[in-house]
């Protein structure tokens, strides 16, 4: 089942691929002890419905990421910021117990399909990362999944890793969609994450990852998030990045973000 936030409400699109309209609340499913029950009895009373036009699948929700949770993210970090002296931090993350979790944003700063995201007007050096983002609820259960577009100017981050907020949140900082896959299952390990970016009509990097490539289980990065805090609203969790650019690529204006992950779709997000 995959639960759509569009312009006229919430939509359902069930496993037989019909899409139907329900009587909603898209913050219900996040406080809701089961989602995956709450979904099912919506559509006792929904109705037959195009898809529309999407948004961002998130009301009240935060967002939340982990970082250095793969191999290859270890090693980009280690890179952009031994000049500044930090590239052993990200080492020493990668293989302690304790993950890195940061603040990502919120509803605000986040832009759903087709939308544009945004590169810093300070940076030279901006990429996406593709990420699964969990959903999870208020209690801490993961009910469902996403894809995530975790922007990052590595230019500012490697200049000095205390300035990792300035690299990771800001206006247009992070995309999600196109809608959330509401599951009891967890996604199998041989999941693939892909990405194209398109520059006027030609592919200038394409790339690949499957969840196999994570060193952290989802559970446990929830586990960390969720210790001394609380999400009243529910909350979304990017798990991290498998896929970096090489150092001489940077995402510029009118480039064309494609996040594929499969069974959740793809996102697709025009640079700004």
């Amino acid at each position: 089942m995959k639960a759509y936030l569009t312009r006229a409400g919430v939509v359902l699109e069930t496993d037989e691929d019909d899409v139907i309209m329900v009587d909603l609340e898209w913050d219900a499913l996040f406080t809701s002890d089961s989602p995956l029950d709450l979904v099912e009895k919506s559509l006792e009373h929904g109705r037959p419905a195009a898809r529309g036009d999407l948004l961002a699948p998130i009301g009240r929700q935060e967002i939340w990421a982990a970082g250095v949770t793969y191999i290859r993210s270890r090693s980009a970090r280690m890179a952009e910021s031994e000049a500044a002296g930090g590239g052993g931090f990200y080492d020493r993350v990668y293989t302690a117990e304790r993950p890195e979790i940061f603040f990502k944003g919120n509803g605000h700063r986040v832009v759903g399909p087709g939308q544009e995201v945004r590169v810093r007007k300070d940076s030279t050096w901006t990429v996406p990362e593709p990420e699964l983002a969990l959903a999870i609820t208020a209690a801490g259960s993961i009910f469902g999944y996403t894809i995530g577009n975790d922007m990052s100017a590595r230019d500012i981050e490697g200049e000095n890793p205390l300035y990792l907020p300035q690299a990771k949140v800001y206006a247009g900082s992070c995309a999600l969609g196109p809608g959330v896959l509401i599951t009891g299952e967890p996604l199998r390990r041989e999941t693939e994450i892909a990405i194209r970016i398109t520059r006027e009509r030609d592919d200038v990097f394409t790339g690949s990852t499957s969840l196999s490539q994570m060193k952290r289980t989802a559970e446990e990065l929830v586990d960390f998030l969720f210790r001394d805090n609380r999400f009243p609203d529910g909350c979304y969790l990017l798990t991290g990045t498998g896929i970096v650019p090489p150092e001489e690529f940077a995402l510029q204006s009118g480039d064309v973000v494609a996040i594929t992950i499969e069974p959740i779709g793809t996102l697709i997000n025009r640079v700004g």
